[in-house]
């Protein structure tokens, strides 16, 4: 019998997704294994294969689709001897139930406790509020991405489609015949917490904004760190670090280093290694600071996996250099560089991104001196870095001058007290001030 190609969950927090686009086309045979189609996640763009062989019988989801669920078919194999009229009737893409109306009369949320409706053999009609009516009108997401393009009243808008459902068609012919456009916002708003993101847009007068949509990274990035300042009690913890013996060390090391055909250096430590390799050791030095909350328990690390920020378009990853106290410098240089170059061009595989028990997110190569970071679910800490700065010192009653870096220390106090986070920190300055002792 024809075999469903469904929408794989690519990661644990993976509800939905982009079908970026298909490397086959209906008809074509393909064998397990073989790369059919590209997925894009909040994070990464990955590659399907098949799992059986067959030919593509049919494709339910165009390449280019957005919002598609995890676990919805979005293809259907034949096996040897089938035919598309051996796939029957399709059912609706969406794995997730339509929204169901709410006691006020618009949509609301499906209550945990009623199941799914069974799937049905036609599919399900796209329902779409209409604002101070409580009406519903049925579309076709196709049909409200042309209307909401053409900037039309989609409820203006007569269906032709089964059961009055608007389609193509009816959008193209509204626009050559004309409908009212959509009435502009109103901008009497009260400012409130939680308000929706029409009201905020009525903030502000047409024209004087430039929207854009947010993709599956910034959304995730946004649930997740609301989520985190909402329910991570953090505390800050800030100390400075003399850098001059540090800089003094990575001048030689990068001096010595080999040359390679071209004559150029195999490899070039930046400040952030020695960084990354410091507060690896650190949590060695003090274990009970390699701690991640559980809700009834406290998960204590054996090794260091040091999660680094890096900077992407549109939000960031936190890759993870696993084991890191166990590598040498170069190696963690050699680390962090393939993970960075990979991570701008979306192609780190989620296990390289998820887990370790603590991160570090360095600003300082842009100046920034001072800042406070938030914690990164389900890590214990996060190490904000600044830049380092030749300031005036007391020693010994002796004024100096040096490097001074700014570093502060973020965390989750249900399984980090004071005492402890200053004692990690600690641990940290003595690496840093003493870099030789990260060789030893």
């Amino acid at each position: 019998m024809p075999i469903n190609i469904t929408m794989p969950a690519l990661s644990p927090t993976m509800e939905e997704g982009i079908l970026a686009k298909w490397l086959v086309k209906e008809g074509d045979s393909v064998s397990a294994g073989d790369i059919i189609a590209e997925i894009e996640t909040d994070k990464a763009t990955m590659e399907v294969e098949a799992v059986d062989e067959g030919v593509i019988g049919k494709i339910l989801v165009a390449g280019g689709t957005e919002g598609v669920k995890v676990n919805a078919v979005i293809a259907v194999l034949l096996e040897e001897g089938e035919s598309a009229s051996d796939i029957g009737k399709v059912s609706d893409i969406s794995a997730a139930p339509p929204p169901q109306p709410s006691p006020s009369g618009g949509e609301g949320v499906a209550p945990a406790n009623v199941a799914p409706a069974k799937e049905q053999n036609a599919p399900a009609p796209i329902l779409t509020s209409v604002a101070n009516t409580g009406e519903r009108i049925f579309a076709s997401p196709l049909a409200r991405r042309i209307a909401k393009d053409a900037n039309i009243d989609i409820s203006a808008i007569s269906g032709s489609g089964p059961k009055g459902r608007i389609i193509k068609a009816d959008v193209e012919k509204a626009k050559i015949e004309g409908v009212p456009a959509k009435a502009p916002a109103s901008k009497t708003v009260t400012i409130a917490s939680g308000m929706s993101g029409e009201a905020v847009k009525a903030l502000y007068e047409a024209g004087t904004y430039e929207e854009r949509k947010n993709d599956g990274m910034r959304t995730v990035v946004a649930a997740r760190l609301t989520e985190a300042k909402q329910t991570i009690p953090h505390f800050y913890l800030n100390i400075e670090c003399n850098l001059d013996n540090l800089l003094k060390a990575r001048a030689e090391i990068n001096a010595s280093a080999p040359k390679n055909k071209e004559g150029k250096p195999e490899f070039k430590l930046s400040v952030n290694d020695f960084i990354v390799k410091a507060w690896a050791l650190a949590l060695q030095k003090v274990p009970d600071g390699n701690a991640t909350w559980a809700g009834d328990s406290i998960l204590y690390h054996k090794a260091s996996d040091v999660a680094v920020a890096v900077a992407v378009p549109g939000g960031l990853f936190t890759p993870v250099v696993r084991s890191a106290e166990k590598m040498s410098l170069r190696q963690i240089s050699d680390a962090v560089r393939d993970y960075a170059m990979r991570a701008k061009s979306k192609k780190l595989a989620p296990h390289e991104y998820q887990g370790g028990s603590t991160a570090i997110s360095n600003l300082g190569m842009f100046g920034i001196k001072q800042f406070s970071a938030v914690i990164n679910p389900p890590h214990g800490t996060i190490l904000a870095v600044g830049a380092g700065s030749e300031q005036v010192y007391a020693d010994k009653g002796e004024m100096k001058i040096g490097v001074i870096m700014d570093v502060t220390l973020s965390c989750d106090h249900r399984s980090v007290d004071g005492a402890l986070g200053a004692l990690m920190l600690d641990a940290f300055k003595k690496m840093i001030e003493n870099p030789v002792m990260m060789l030893a």
